[in-house]
């Protein structure tokens, strides 16, 4: 038998959660053709696996490369990183629907809320759509190196119906609630896989108002799922008001299961402790097991802001800002090193202090590779304690020493790392929240399934090998009901990674001017991947793009 690829002695790990072996896969086409000993078969092409492991690729829950795709079909940092499938338009926050007097205003609710720079948005998309499925007919043509598979955000629908009055409580009329309803019908019917929304506070509008479905009653959402059923059910995501309001968004969350295809939301264990981990538990059990599909997807370790000399400077200040200013990085270590403007700097740091406290700044370190400093952590606190120093002054000795390279991440999430551990293996949780594509210059956590398989399963041991592939794979995809993805089995289209688990890292996150107006990001890339196919093609080799861009936008799913 002659194949296309045939990737031979690989450990092979389904995704299933079931035990590896070793064997060969084959792919004829988009599809894997064969999986076993394929010693007497021959292909056009072969990919030696040895002492690798042969898996599904990865499916990542949280994303917002909803513009990036437009200038960067690849999709990094995603694609470093062996994502082969990304949902896109969380959070409530999408481009369509939109008519052309609202696209300004749309591309400006997505650099508030999700730090996409508002002119790369209106200069890097053709904006040749006006309802969701026409704007999935857009990316399409985009030709993304990945799959796509997209929602429809709350705030676009809501503030097309409602104009101004949608960013206020005002209850929608019974018409605007019927019209919102049938966009979520035409949406769902035209291949978006569910409705996302914002209940989260911190999430503005630029002039400072809640974005548009912040304060909507729960009888707008089960319209909008039942305008999602006629067309034959959708997901619901969600990122929600815990903080001030958790008893009601406990039960919207509650409703939605009952009322639609599965729920989908932003969670984690945060500053909790164990029995916090198990109150969590206690709900989304009760609720997957008596009222509907409910999964709530956390990020891998903790993180906020990585703050430098990058983007986001250490001291909120006029000379900080000013040194911040220049356009590069080189210029501005070269402030630092003027005896005088660093004492100036110094002078105003030590006055107002880091831009966040201290204690939950911790630093990447000034090596080849970045530590996270997830056991045992120390803090810059901490560590300017002992040095009998200020943490800004120790900031500007370690910025100077690593030639102004060195980040910092501020812990705004996550912070007990124990609790994060016992969070992440719950039946209804999903390692990920990575974000990619939103958050530009501020954080880059798009390496989250490399982070996962290196520091839970193969450093801290915290998990087998089996499941962080099951809970990267096979469990994401059951969640948004990809069809024929996301395990390894014959038949199924192959999206495949080749990796060594002994040898994944992230690399150091780097910052890049790459946006279509020159503005910049961080980006991080990843070591031990072999390769990562996609539909067939390998898509990425030894952490290399080949300049393949099989991805197709998925609009069929399996509904609950």
């Amino acid at each position: 038998m002659n194949y296309d690829i045939i990737i031979r002695n690989g450990t092979v790990v389904d995704g299933t959660g079931h035990a590896s072996i070793k064997a060969d896969v084959a792919i004829t086409g988009d599809r894997i053709a064969a999986i076993g000993n394929l010693s007497d078969c021959t292909a056009i092409r072969e990919i030696d696996a040895t002492a690798m492991t042969v898996s599904p690729g990865f499916v990542d829950l949280h994303t917002h490369l909803d513009a990036q795709i437009s200038w960067d079909p690849f999709m990094t940092s995603s694609s470093w990183h062996g994502v082969t499938t990304v949902l896109m338009g969380n959070c409530g926050v999408t481009f369509a629907p939109v008519i052309e007097k609202d696209r300004a205003y749309l591309a400006e609710m997505m650099e508030s809320v999700e730090d996409i720079p508002r002119q790369a948005i209106l200069e890097g998309l053709p904006w040749d759509w006006e309802t969701y499925p026409e704007y999935l007919d857009s990316v399409e043509k985009m030709r993304p190196a990945l799959n796509i598979v997209g929602l429809v955000g709350h705030c676009a629908v809501r503030y097309q119906v409602m104009g101004e009055r949608s960013l206020t409580d005002e209850i929608p009329t019974p018409e605007e609630l019927a019209r919102m309803a049938e966009i979520a019908q035409e949406s769902v019917a035209g291949g978006a896989v569910g409705y996302s929304t914002s209940r989260l506070l911190l999430h503005k509008v630029p002039d400072g108002r809640c974005v548009p479905g912040t304060y909507s009653l729960v009888e707008e959402y089960i319209a909008i799922a039942e305008g999602m059923n006629r067309a034959g059910g959708g997901l619901f995501q969600s990122v929600n008001d815990f903080p001030t309001k958790p008893k009601y968004e406990f039960e919207l969350l509650r409703t939605m299961a009952q009322k639609g295809s599965g729920v989908l939301f932003s969670g984690g264990a945060g500053d909790g402790d164990l029995e916090s981990v198990s109150r969590w538990n206690q709900f989304l059990t009760h609720t997957s097991q008596n009222i509907g599909p409910i999964t709530t997807v956390t990020m891998t370790r903790p993180g906020g802001t990585l703050t430098g000399l990058a983007q986001t400077p250490p001291v909120a200040g006029r000379a900080w800002s000013k040194m911040m200013a220049l356009p590069t990085v080189e210029e501005r270590v070269a402030v630092l090193r003027d005896n005088a403007r660093r004492a100036e700097l110094l002078e105003e740091g030590n006055e107002k202090g880091t831009w966040y406290d201290p204690a939950f700044i911790h630093p990447l370190g000034l090596g080849d590779l970045p530590d996270y400093n997830e056991v045992n952590p120390v803090s810059l606190a901490a560590l300017a304690t002992r040095a009998g120093k200020t943490p800004v002054e120790l900031i500007v000795d370690r910025l100077l020493e690593s030639e102004g390279r060195e980040l910092y991440n501020t812990w705004f999430f996550n912070r007990n790392t124990e609790s994060m551990n016992e969070f992440l293996q719950l039946e209804n949780v999903c390692p990920g929240l990575g974000d990619a594509g939103a958050h530009a210059g501020q954080i880059c956590d798009a390496d989250a399934p490399t982070h996962y398989l290196s520091h839970w399963h193969r450093d801290r041991k915290r998990v087998s090998l089996e499941k962080a592939v099951h809970q990267l794979t096979a469990k994401p995809a059951a969640v948004l009901g990809l069809i024929e993805r996301g395990t390894l089995s014959v038949g199924n289209f192959a999206d495949i990674n080749i990796f060594n688990p002994q040898a994944l890292q992230t690399e150091y996150p780097t910052y890049v001017n790459d946006f279509p107006n020159g503005k910049g990001r961080f980006i991080i890339k990843a070591r031990g991947y072999a390769a990562t196919i996609v539909n067939g093609k390998v898509v990425t080799e030894q952490g290399t793009h080949t300049g393949e861009r099989p991805g197709r936008v998925l609009r069929k799913f399996a509904r609950n």
